[in-house]
């Protein structure tokens, strides 16, 4: 039985009803400091996973390809729009020229995207799922909890209730993987989690600040390395 996505969950639950409390008792310095420890532990995690690499370049084109379909598919943009749409239907229209009714809209809008969409988290549950091994979930987990408790802090309770859309996801994500595992090889393993290295990598650029990664847009490499690395094992090794 999968637990890191109940992990991952709890944290944000908990993490959004201490915000919620603590309200705009958090000092400033610390809301503004954190993203970037977040930031750095997202890269720390990615060189871990990117040196456990079988096949290099199977990393290299699994993350090119991926990228590219990303890019032609317009991923990123999608949900850009899906952001905007949902935007729309959750605000009132009497409240459409109410500037801090909209900003809270779009930032929970946002965290909702990245707290459930993240490459971190899909990456994770995939990997759980196919490996039973939860430490990636774990230790977003920890990243979530501050996270959740500094949106909390301007946002309030509501934070909390994206652990609800956040689990389902996950549950999801590390069922559909265990059914893939039977077919994988070590080598297939070392590969997708390499790849799942470089998003972290990307995540960790992005949150910093440092390059403004398209991390949706990389997430199809996920699904090419193990393809690509069966066939290079195949072909080559």
């Amino acid at each position: 039985m999968v637990i890191g996505p109940f992990i991952n969950a709890g944290a944000v639950l908990l993490g959004g009803a201490l915000g919620a409390v603590l309200s705009q008792r958090l000092p400033e310095r610390i809301r503004s400091s954190m993203p970037s420890i977040f930031g750095l532990a997202s890269l720390g995690i990615g060189i871990l996973l990117v040196i456990k690499c079988a096949n290099l370049p199977v990393m290299v084109l699994a993350t090119l390809l991926g990228a590219l379909i990303g890019e032609f598919c317009y991923l990123e943009k999608g949900i850009n729009s899906a952001v905007g749409k949902a935007k729309n239907l959750i605000a009132r229209p009497g409240k459409a020229q109410n500037g801090s009714h909209e900003t809270f809209i779009q930032n929970y809008v946002a965290i909702v995207i990245l707290f459930c969409a993240s490459g971190t988290g899909i990456f994770g549950s995939m990997q759980e799922g196919m490996t039973g091994d939860p430490s990636i979930l774990i230790a977003k987990a920890f990243l979530d909890f501050f996270t959740a408790t500094i949106f909390a802090t301007t946002l309030g309770i509501a934070v909390a209730a994206i652990s609800v859309p956040m689990l389902l996801i996950q549950l999801a994500l590390a069922t559909c993987a265990t059914l893939i595992l039977p077919l994988t090889t070590p080598a297939m393993m070392a590969d997708f989690t390499a790849v799942g290295g470089l998003l972290l990598l990307a995540t960790g650029l992005r949150i910093c600040g440092i390059k403004m990664f398209a991390v949706v847009n990389m997430l199809p490499a996920l699904l090419l390395a193990m393809p690509l690395s069966a066939l290079w094992t195949h072909f080559f090794a």
